[in-house]
């Protein structure tokens, strides 16, 4: 497995995305049972940091996921990167849809219906519930609905979360994702304050604002030219009430995802379906490791309907999520902070 986490071959080759092969290369290789939980380590996302040798590592993978749009990325030898702060996860597949009157451009707009690829993982090693984690649920929304449409098409990614610190939720169904979440550094404990501080670094190096994810490029997802861009400040994704809680104590949030499709359970939903919330109203308080936003006015405006998962190798160190630059202005692309992929 490639460990050189900065761009490459696949990043600079990248001119577009087909759905289909990106389907196909999730679904090849699933984990068998149990999962395991792959580990995060002081030493692993500190790997390159002293100024001379390598890189380091983990600025190399943030400064790569703002520059590159890619979809998959093989390296080198075929086997992909193994993620640094979110290894463990599971990938999703379904239809983004936006069913509110909104004030928003491209795939927010009204009567938006796409494709989206999803990835639900947690930072950092801890994958069950009762214990603290920081769930994460990031997309890529594509501007079709042809499953096997044959052309490479742009898309647009969005990156959400728990609180960056970590929250105590039992379950999935619990979790409340936001492109602008909470921090509470001391959730971390001591074993994970140390990586939490590498990563706010690496990422404030290479971009501003590292605990905000702007989500304009869906907004500008099959916007016409000339257009001005219009995106919600803030969104939020919660589980739909009607969702099915799985049984039991301390279950690893794969094996959940899993269950809402027939995986042990007799009697299935067959998906798995988020809100989309939207808010412009909100303010920041605090400081880096304890950063509080307050928003409100929420108002749901569509809906994530995911009608397959599968926890796989491919799904783990293979597929991409691009975090889009941040904007002084997140609806003038001219604001955007970093250019020629430099800050």
């Amino acid at each position: 497995m490639d460990d050189n986490e900065g761009l490459g071959k696949d990043d600079l080759q990248f001119t577009g995305s087909r759905f289909g092969e990106v389907r196909d290369a999730i679904f090849a290789n699933p984990y068998p049972k149990p999962f395991t939980q792959f580990p995060v380590t002081l030493p692993s996302v500190l790997r390159g940091i002293l100024p001379f040798g390598k890189p380091w590592n983990l600025r190399a993978a943030a400064q790569r996921t703002l520059d590159s749009q890619a979809d998959l990325r093989w390296g080198a030898d075929g086997k992909g990167f193994q993620r640094l702060v979110h290894p463990n996860g599971i990938c999703l597949t379904g239809i983004w849809e936006i069913t509110g009157e909104t004030e928003y451009t491209g795939y927010f707009k009204k009567g938006s219906r796409g494709l989206i690829v999803g990835r639900y993982s947690t930072c950092c090693q801890e994958t069950r519930g009762g214990f603290t984690r920081s769930l994460a649920l990031v997309g890529r929304v594509y501007p079709t609905t042809n499953r096997d449409h044959p052309d490479k098409l742009p898309t647009a990614c969005f990156i959400t979360q728990q609180d960056i610190g970590g929250e105590l939720t039992k379950n999935m169904n619990q979790a409340v994702f936001r492109n602008a979440p909470n921090t509470t550094g001391s959730q971390r404990g001591l074993g994970g304050i140390g990586v939490l501080l590498a990563t706010g670094a690496a990422l404030q190096l290479s971009d501003k604002k590292p605990s905000i994810r702007q989500v304009y490029e869906v907004a500008e997802l099959g916007k016409p030219t000339g257009l001005r861009t219009s995106a919600p400040e803030f969104m939020q994704l919660t589980v739909a009430p009607d969702q099915p809680v799985m049984p039991g104590e301390h279950n690893d949030f794969r094996d959940e995802i899993l269950w809402q499709f027939g995986d042990g359970n007799s009697a299935p939903k067959g998906t798995l379906t988020f809100r989309i919330e939207t808010s412009d109203t909100g303010v920041t308080h605090g400081f880096p490791l304890k950063e509080r936003r307050e928003i409100s006015n929420w108002r749901a405006i569509g809906t994530i309907t995911f009608d397959a998962a599968v926890a796989s190798y491919n799904g783990d160190r293979v597929i991409h999520f691009n975090h889009a630059p941040w904007r002084r202005d997140r609806n003038d692309p001219s604001t955007v902070v970093r250019k020629n992929k430099a800050k």
